[in-house]
């Protein structure tokens, strides 16, 4: 099992100032130090993905910012940072006993007993990757060129695959009809991929390049949290 270690405090200053998902220049060339939430081995996928894991994680969060629409995505973000406080609260707590998100969830198991996984940062990790995988999906319909033919600048089919795939099941009545109503607010697509160039005016090719390349790194470091899940029987399905 992939061993993943808790996302460094400094993480979230290495955002990208040029993509809202991409690398800082200095982060781009491997400076700036500070642990990687995987470290070396594992699958050959994990391997290249170990040098950019954290800032990865954190520009999926940061691209939350670009999408605009605050019905949809303002708890989605909420969601995703709130998710993110919790497990380092933990972490920080003991940083010696919880190098590793897989020893957080080694350690509250024992912990909580019955209780667990429906408990602290396990459960925090569990929306989180949830959240995650949302906005990973709508990157990649996007990016594939998956389209509305008669309203192709709209994303609303690329949001409703994300959610479909990714949170749908693990939402009551209420929070899928919400989310039903509130695709409406979502910004045109051009208007997305800009917001991630940071209003810079770029070819749309050039953009779901880097799409592509944000996506490469992080996908093998959410898959990872999933596998480590699935392993040790951490995954609840109830409905929130």
């Amino acid at each position: 099992m992939a061993t993943l270690r808790a996302p460094p405090r400094d993480t979230p200053r290495r955002a990208s100032r040029e993509w809202c998902g991409g690398r800082s220049q200095r982060g781009a060339e491997g400076g700036g130090g500070g642990q990687h939430p995987l470290p070396p081995g594992g699958t050959s996928a994990l391997r290249r993905a170990n040098a950019h894991g954290s800032r990865g994680i954190y520009g999926a969060v940061n691209i939350s910012d670009c999408l605009g629409a605050p019905i949809v995505y303002s708890p989605v973000k909420a969601d995703l940072t709130g998710n993110i406080k919790k497990i380092r609260a933990v972490y920080d707590s003991n940083p010696a006993k919880f190098k590793t998100l897989q020893n957080i969830l080694e350690v509250e198991k024992e912990m909580h007993g019955s209780a667990w996984p429906k408990t602290g940062a396990t459960l925090a990790l569990m929306w989180l990757k949830r959240g995650l995988k949302f906005m990973l999906v709508l990157l990649q319909s996007i990016s594939d060129g998956e389209q509305d033919e008669e309203h192709p600048n709209l994303i609303r089919v690329n949001a409703m695959k994300a959610y479909e795939i990714a949170l749908k099941k693990y939402h009551g009545w209420m929070l899928q009809k919400l989310f039903m109503g509130s695709v409406y607010a979502l910004p045109y697509k051009s208007d997305l991929l800009k917001a991630l160039e940071k209003g810079k005016e770029v070819k749309e090719e050039e953009s779901i390049e880097k799409i592509h390349q944000f996506l490469s790194r992080v996908t093998p470091i959410l898959d990872a949290i999933y596998e480590m899940y699935t392993k040790m029987n951490a995954e609840l399905s109830y409905k929130a």
